[in-house]
């Protein structure tokens, strides 16, 4: 028995929808490499939040923040009417970005604090899972 790509867009979908229609609330799925939690939240569609295993620490002045999963990439909530313009002071805990299956958004977390100054995918395409989607400029 293969194991299960919890990065595949498909499977997330999937997941999703068979919830939503067994009228489960959520499901999480914690491994030794991450986690995947999917709340059905109603109305409004389904969360989805991911985890993976703490990155390693960058050898140059920079850092890269990397796709999640497979999906659509967005630099800003498709619902926001205010653009993100680089660069851009974050901290480790700031939202950069959404990588979106179906309904579902994944928000990409700046994970070291610095200067956003490079987006290295472009806005609305389709990204697979590590690949690179920011650059941050770490501060001293």
């Amino acid at each position: 028995m293969s194991a299960i790509d919890f990065s595949d867009p498909a499977t997330i979908a999937f997941l999703t929808d068979a919830l939503t229609t067994a009228g489960v609330h959520g499901l999480e799925i914690s491994r030794p490499d991450g986690q995947l939690r999917i709340v059905v939240a109603g109305k409004d569609g389904a969360r989805l939040s991911s985890t993976g295993a703490p990155p390693r620490a960058p050898s140059s002045a920079t850092a890269v923040v990397k796709a999640p999963m497979a999906g659509r990439f967005y630099v800003e909530h498709p619902g926001s009417a205010t653009p993100q313009k680089l660069p851009r002071s974050v901290s480790d805990a700031d939202v950069v970005g959404f990588v979106g299956v179906g309904h579902v958004l994944l928000p990409l977390r700046a994970s070291r604090s610095g200067v956003l100054i490079r987006l290295l995918a472009e806005p609305g395409a389709l990204v697979g899972f590590g690949d690179p989607l920011f650059e941050i400029e770490l501060q001293p």
